[in-house]
């Protein structure tokens, strides 16, 4: 197999689905925290309000990676843990909080890798406007340039954003994710915009503060998959991929291209532009030079995929067959999307690929023998990793894996419905029970990968 020593074994999780503790120690109020009070909103009316509890069980969490084995573990920061007004006055015992995990991390041997921003946006700034705001990639910088000044002598890996296409595509379009309120095309595209600019003035203040600092971006995407391995169906494919769609081909906002070339390339794509013109008079002459910033490496969360081929108009996406394998989120699995997705990425951008999610919803149980036996999720995994070393093997500059999510935890709109991980938590005791694909991971990465 083709894992080099130096790959990238580690698990992710996100503040707001873990941590709890919501209003303790001065946090602020988050969009998350006012959404799941609305009815219907939210699966049975769940919160993450006290979600793993681990605010105050890092230490046993921690510990559990270590004994899992990882190299890094990718967490967010609650920006309104920091900044309960979003802006200000910082709050000492948020940050005493991640200090003390990361010095945890430390001890074990686990690098930290800081996500900036998962989708828990500060309450206090989105009564001003959120990413409406012009003043809002300001905000965001000021944040960012704060958490490097205090973390970067132990932290130096960051991630600016994971899935603006859900936080701000699936929030103000599709409404399903906090705030869940329906604006405008041209006020969604705008919001985007911003978010991009925050991205580049945030690596222009990491910069800035963290010698030695290496950073990334975290969009998400379904891949385009060819439907054989004629070169016609894999140029349909990978121009499906990063075409930006019309509204009766599909939602704009789970573009790869629109998201993804600002920030890579400086710009946004032709096809795309041809759409969305009427709505872009919000851009400003020299809002790319700021958007494009040099970044180390280029994270992409991948679930899924489609297949596509060639037809004498360009391309057509299939139907998935009747009875095709699904996971417990209802999701179409077919691993092939790790190895094209990382290939046409690559190809397009340049930098290495580092899988920032990819994992299994699964209708976890404790069974009466008190473990948890996940062999769907072992299989799901295997095919996805083989894929990657296939990439690898094919030239791909696949630099590291993050397996979503460590363990189970609040799942958004979903609730407490669906688990990812690979640690079962009860959600009335929050006890921890390993499941066998921790075992199985462990191994893994004990290997380097050779046991796949």
């Amino acid at each position: 197999m083709s894992f080099s020593k130096d790959f990238i074994w580690g698990v992710a999780t996100a503040a707001y689905q873990i941590e709890g503790a919501a209003y303790e120690d001065g946090r602020g109020l988050s969009v998350w925290d006012m959404f799941c009070k609305q009815d219907g909103r939210v699966f049975e009316g769940h919160t993450g309000d006290i979600a793993c509890d681990h605010y105050h069980r890092y230490k046993e969490d921690v510990a559990l990676m270590s004994t899992l084995g990882v190299k890094e573990y990718r967490f967010s920061i609650s920006w309104p843990r920091i900044f309960p007004e979003g802006t200000g006055k910082v709050n000492a015992k948020g940050v005493q909080f991640y200090n003390n995990l990361i010095n945890e991390l430390l001890k074990h041997n686990i690098i930290p890798c800081i996500t900036l921003y998962h989708w828990d946006y500060p309450y206090a700034l989105y009564k001003k406007g959120g990413w409406l705001n012009s003043d809002s990639p300001l905000w965001f910088s000021e944040y960012a340039k704060f958490v490097a000044e205090t973390f970067g002598d132990r932290v130096k890996k960051f991630i600016t954003f994971n899935e603006p296409q859900c936080f701000i595509g699936r929030a103000f379009d599709g409404t399903i994710h906090a705030p869940g309120v329906k604006m405008m095309r041209g006020e969604v595209l705008e919001m985007a915009h911003n978010v991009m600019l925050g991205h580049g003035l945030a690596v222009q203040a990491m910069r800035a503060v963290v010698s030695g600092s290496i950073i990334g971006y975290a969009p998400t995407s379904e891949i385009s998959m060819p439907a054989t391995n004629s070169v016609a169906d894999i140029e349909a494919a990978r121009k499906k991929y990063f075409s930006v769609p019309k509204d009766d081909e599909g939602l704009w906002y789970w573009s790869s291209s629109w998201w993804s070339d600002p920030v890579m390339l400086g710009k946004y794509p032709e096809d795309g532009l041809a759409i969305m013109e009427p709505y872009l008079g919000f851009i400003k002459t020299n809002d790319f030079k700021t958007i494009c910033q040099p970044l180390d490496f280029y994270g992409q969360n991948i679930y899924r995929g489609h297949k596509v081929r060639a037809t004498d108009n360009g391309y057509e996406r299939l139907k998935t067959k009747p009875g095709a394998p699904k996971s417990a989120f209802d999701w179409y699995l077919d691993e092939e999307c790790l190895y094209w997705g990382t290939k046409f990425l690559y190809e397009r951008y340049g930098l290495p690929i580092v899988i920032t999610e990819n994992g299994l919803s699964c209708h976890d149980a404790v069974s009466l023998d008190g473990k948890v036996h996940d062999p769907n999720r072992i299989d799901y995994v295997q095919r996805q990793l083989r894929q990657i070393s296939r990439a690898i093997d094919d030239g791909v500059n696949v630099a590291g894996y993050y397996h979503w999510s460590f363990m189970d935890n609040f799942e958004w709109a979903k609730g407490y419905h669906e688990r990812f991980g690979l640690v079962y938590v009860d959600y009335e005791t929050r006890e921890r029970t390993p499941k066998d694909s921790f075992a199985w991971y462990k191994k893994v990465i004990e290997t380097t990968g050779d046991i796949i």
